[in-house]
């Protein structure tokens, strides 16, 4: 596959416009569903990933104005007007909001941080867009091929890695989660029948590690790529009917158009062109470019490549088990695995008195957040953290101790303790090294 060689515009093109304009679509849904409110207002106390504890919650117009710029810097995109500063603006501002509180953490916004940030180094906006009509000079029907071939590793690592992750023994074996959700949606008409059954928790793991680890490959292979997107589209469809995972299913649906060759969708540009009987301004001969790869674009290709191959496999530096303690999980396309349930009951001690208090969550956290809280480790700590510091704070406390009665049920299993309860959670400080203070899950 020769990534240097010039091809077709025009996946790029496509790629721009639905991109852009589903999230835009997405951020105005957000703010005209008061998600606002019940995700950043209500909540009063927010936890991050390691590292980035700085980032802060604006006020409530401050979060508005922060989704403005992600909904006008998206139209931006999808317009090509001042394209490279409206990618620039989404990545920014999009990525900054799904750092305000970890809870909200899903894959598919990691996947749209990542698309966007390829968007700021990638020339969608030489054709078909508004930056072309303020600069005719940048207009091209060519780009190199490492354009195009970049967005479509970035999706293969998805639906692969996806793949990957089913291959389990609760997934192959015991058809966990779906044994339990499935039967929860017996309700939906025409298929629901089915649901109540085993069987069919059995199909549906089995065909949805088989289209992950291999639906990439067929959308690659011109001669099985009609067929694969039909695939695409039906069982994103299915997904999305069955449960409530957002825009996560559109953005596969559309994003994965990618895969369709430049010829391909320069006719469906033109169908379009001439459905809206558009007279395009006549067609300069375009000027030979050189497409080789620079020295610091072969290197950034290869580290970025480098890097979404490896971060999935982190896992392995961990003794824990994966799905248990959750180390290596985020920012690895381990989608929809899990089934997990918990109770996390806090109790403060003043070191010097003894004097104990025991927490109530819920008048610190909302009930989503409480949910995630107790079932993740590093949440598990950032609460401790935060409740040593209010006691001292507010009640007086010298040198709060902080401990955990924490119990986590996993795929249907028997609860089980979680967390060790004789450890003072507020003198560990949390990092990427094993955390020895999660007990061993126990099958």
């Amino acid at each position: 596959m020769n990534w240097q060689k010039p091809i077709l515009i025009h996946p790029l093109v496509t790629f721009r416009v639905l991109f852009g304009t589903l999230m835009a679509t997405g951020a105005i849904r957000f703010m005209s569903s008061e998600w606002i409110q019940q995700l950043y207002i209500e909540p009063t106390f927010f936890f991050k990933f390691y590292g980035f504890e700085w980032v802060t919650v604006p006020s409530e117009i401050g979060c508005y104005i922060l989704y403005s710029l992600i909904a006008l810097s998206a139209i931006g995109i999808a317009l090509g007007l001042f394209y490279r500063l409206s990618a620039i603006l989404f990545f920014i501002t999009f990525t900054y909001s799904e750092l305000l509180d970890a809870t909200n953490y899903l894959n598919h916004y990691y996947l749209v941080i990542l698309l966007s940030f390829l968007l700021i180094f990638l020339p969608a906006n030489r054709k078909y867009a508004l930056d072309v009509w303020r600069k005719p000079t940048i207009k091209t029907d060519k780009v190199p091929a490492w354009t195009v071939y970049i967005l479509i590793f970035q999706l293969s690592c998805v639906y692969f890695f996806a793949g990957l992750a089913k291959l389990n023994a609760d997934w192959l074996f015991n058809a966990m989660p779906m044994t339990i959700w499935l039967p929860e949606r017996s309700h939906i008409p025409l298929l629901g029948y089915f649901f109540q059954f085993r069987e069919t928790a059995y199909v549906f793991s089995y065909f949805g590690a088989f289209y992950d680890l291999t639906i990439w490959a067929f959308l690659l292979n011109s001669r099985t790529r009609p067929l694969a997107y039909l695939a695409v589209i039906a069982f994103h469809v299915l997904t999305k009917i069955l449960f409530n995972i957002g825009l996560f299913p559109m953005i596969m649906i559309t994003s994965t158009l990618i895969f369709f060759s430049g010829e391909w969708h320069k006719k469906i540009h033109l169908s379009i062109i001439n459905f809206l009987k558009i007279n395009p301004a006549p067609q300069k001969p375009s000027l030979t470019k050189d497409f080789r790869l620079s020295s610091w674009t072969k290197y950034a290709l290869i580290t970025y490549i480098a890097i979404q191959l490896l971060l999935p496999f982190r896992y392995l530096l961990y003794p824990n088990h994966l799905f248990w303690s959750e180390e290596g999980y985020r920012f690895s396309w381990r989608v929809m695995l899990v089934e997990k349930h918990g109770l996390a009951t806090f109790t403060v001690a003043d070191s010097k008195t003894g004097r104990k208090s025991e927490i109530v969550n819920g008048d610190y956290l909302t009930l989503f957040q409480e949910k995630q809280m107790a079932i993740q480790p590093d949440f598990i700590l950032q609460f401790a953290h935060f409740l040593a510091q209010e006691y001292q704070d507010k009640h007086g406390f010298v040198k709060p101790i902080v401990t955990v009665d924490a119990h986590v049920a996993l795929n249907g299993r028997i609860s089980q303790r979680f967390i060790k309860s004789d450890v003072n959670l507020a003198e560990i400080q949390d990092g990427f090294s094993p955390k020895e203070w999660v007990l061993n899950y126990s099958k």
